[in-house]
C-alpha cells in the first residue's frame, strides 16, 4: 500500500469514510485516525507542499513493515501544492486488532512524520510562497538541507 497523495486540500470526510469502510469489512477492532489541519497563525493564506514520491514511499513502507510485525496496518494521505487555511493536508491512521498497538503507533509514526518524512512545507503569504524553515525538521543526510552547525 503506498501513501495516497492528492493535490490541493484533502477532501478528509471521502478519505474517513473510505478507510472506515476498508477497516470494518477487514474486521479491525481499533482504527485510530490523525487529521492535520492547516492553522490561521502568523499571517499565514496557506500552506504549500513539495514531495520527493520515492524517498516517501520508501519511509512508508518501512512503517508499514514495522505496523505488520504489531499486527496492525498503516494508511497515509497527504497534499502536494497549496493548502489553505482551515482545510487539511495531513492525514494518517492506523488499524490493529488491539487498541494499545493503534495508539501507540499512531504517535509514533507521526512524531517520526513530522522529523523524517521528505515532504518540504511553505507557507503562503501574502500570495507569495516562503520556505517556512523556522517549523521545519532538517532531514538526516539532506546535504544543503541539513542544519547548520
Amino acid at each position: 500500500m503506498m501513501v495516497e497523495i492528492y493535490d490541493g486540500p484533502l477532501d478528509i470526510k471521502t478519505i474517513f469514510a473510505n478507510w472506515l469502510e476498508d477497516g470494518m469489512e477487514r474486521n479491525w477492532g481499533a482504527f485510530i485516525p490523525f487529521i492535520g489541519i492547516v492553522r490561521e497563525e502568523d499571517g499565514i493564506e496557506a500552506l504549500s507542499f513539495d514531495i520527493y514520491q520515492p524517498i516517501l514511499d520508501s519511509w512508508f513502507n518501512d512503517w508499514q513493515a514495522k505496523a505488520k510485525k504489531r499486527g496492525a496496518i498503516l494508511k497515509m494521505a497527504h497534499s502536494r501544492g497549496d493548502v489553505p487555511v482551515h482545510t487539511s493536508s495531513y492525514m494518517s491512521a492506523i488499524f490493529s486488532p488491539k487498541r494499545r498497538v493503534a495508539l501507540e503507533l499512531i504517535d509514533e509514526f507521526v512524531e517520526d512524520f513530522k522529523a523524517n518524512a521528505p515532504i518540504w512545507k511553505y507557507d503562503i503569504i501574502n500570495g507569495k510562497r516562503v520556505y517556512a524553515e523556522g517549523r521545519s525538521t532538517p532531514m538526516r543526510g539532506a546535504g544543503l538541507l541539513s542544519k547548520k552547525d
